[in-house]
């Protein structure tokens, strides 16, 4: 199972580059949970201090407006999500729920501290990646926006997406 974990990290953004050992001191920190169809890996507004990875199933990110869910985006194995928490360190900004029984690797601020210990280069790296990341959204979010505010909402609806859809 190692080897598939390793490889499904190295082909996202943010892992892009580590090195596999690093990531296996990663792995070796992180807990794996199982979330049924329904639940929540966490809400909006909840304490936030970790990241996730998908490894199987599906989930909807959800935001609460004027007493409806509006799905922002739809994530499949492979996504990751939360990662704002290991930079921010604010509350969770949106709700996000298994659309389907899922499973997948969160990763925390300790296990982040634990590969600056042993690693500061790889760190490095991992931060780097996750600010491009945030920064990768919210160019997203900001044309989206743009896009709204011109009155051309041309690709924010996407039916099997929800109500809205990332860019």
């Amino acid at each position: 199972m190692l080897p598939q974990r390793i490889e499904l990290l190295q082909a996202m953004p943010v892992f892009g580059a580590l090195r596999a050992d690093a990531l296996e001191l990663l792995l070796a920190r992180a807990a794996s949970r199982q979330v049924r169809a329904g639940e929540a890996f966490f809400r909006e507004q909840e304490p936030a201090s970790s990241m996730f990875v998908l490894e199987r199933g599906r989930a909807a990110v959800v935001k609460h407006w004027a007493g409806r869910e509006l799905v922002l985006h739809r994530l499949g194995a492979g996504d990751c999500f939360g990662e704002m928490a290991l930079m921010d360190l604010l509350p969770r900004s949106a709700t996000v729920l298994a659309e389907l029984d899922c499973l997948a690797l969160e990763f925390n601020n300790d296990d982040l501290l634990h590969l600056f210990e042993r690693d500061p280069e790889q760190f490095a790296l991992i931060q780097m990646n996750l600010g491009r990341e945030v920064c990768r959204r919210l160019r997203a979010a900001d044309a989206a926006l743009f896009r709204v505010m011109v009155g051309d909402a041309t690709g924010l609806v996407d039916p099997a997406a929800g109500p809205f859809r990332a860019a």
